[in-house]
């Protein structure tokens, strides 16, 4: 799978002085013809049979631990990995968010693309309102570092990025987007899969597009709130659409009934 690449006496020169801040040009970036923005489809699977389970095993705590997938309710894959961050070379480590930060990790297909700018500078623009709910943002994709460079240095309106409040990650090796499950194995590069991470380390939420689908900012950051607000108010759960200031509900049979019959409760049309 092609993907933007630096000369080899570039990139012998930087891995010589780490130091230097060359600009890459991208003038050899090729999109592949197989990079249609829709993934090969794959066998299904049946779910598995629920008829062993047993009556009593619901659990009323929120934080759900599966048993194996999805990644939904168990610990978040750790990861170390170079990174760009103000146009310079960085080292990332998952765990060192764990206990301090809530992250938002997206996975995006490759550098130099169509949809991916317009989900990276969106989130880059709103950083800030993540920032006030104690959240980093981590963009990954299998691109190399040099690649991220050159995308970071390329103007905006050339399809580039410009500066980013946040860290692009190479995961040129593929294996964080193995750990995901958002690798498409036949093509090389990842999916747009999204994970909200809690500051326990603790994966509360995910979502995977298609590669021609972006994500919305906006769906991201409400999430993100109503997790903040359940695990801040356990007794309570928020219901679909749920934004803060609005009524919540109780898990309970007959405390719930108080949210279904409030007059100004209305559901939503689809």
């Amino acid at each position: 799978m092609a993907a933007c690449t630096a000369t080899a006496s570039a990139a012998t020169l930087l891995l010589s002085n780490p130091n230097s801040k060359p600009y890459i040009s991208p003038k050899s970036i090729s999109i592949p013809s197989s990079f249609s923005g829709l993934r090969n489809p794959l066998v299904s699977h049946a779910p598995a049979s629920l008829s062993s389970r047993s009556p009593n095993s619901r659990r009323r705590s929120f934080a759900v631990r599966a048993s194996e997938l999805p990644l939904v309710g168990n610990p978040a894959p750790g990861f170390e990995a170079e990174a760009v961050f103000d146009q310079e070379f960085i080292n990332v480590k998952l765990s060192e968010y764990t206990g301090k930060k809530y992250v938002i990790l997206f996975f995006y297909p490759l550098d130099f693309t169509f949809v991916c700018p317009t989900e990276i500078t969106a989130f880059s623009d709103r950083y800030e309102e993540f920032q006030k709910l104690n959240t980093e943002i981590l963009g990954v994709s299998i691109d190399s570092v040099f690649s991220h460079l050159a995308w970071v240095q390329t103007d905006r309106k050339s399809g580039g990025l410009g500066d980013l409040k946040y860290p692009l990650v190479s995961d040129v090796t593929k294996s964080i987007s193995k750990l995901y499950g958002v690798l498409i194995p036949d093509q090389g590069i990842a999916l747009r899969g999204l994970f909200i991470i809690d500051k326990e380390g603790v994966i509360q939420h995910s979502t995977i597009n298609n590669l021609a689908i972006g994500r919305s900012v906006d769906e991201t950051l409400r999430t993100l709130q109503a997790l903040q607000y359940v695990q801040e108010n356990p007794d309570e759960v928020c219901p679909a659409g749920w934004k803060p200031g609005e009524k919540t509900m109780k898990p309970d049979p007959k405390l719930s009934k108080d949210y279904f019959a409030a007059p100004t409760n209305t559901i939503r049309e689809a």
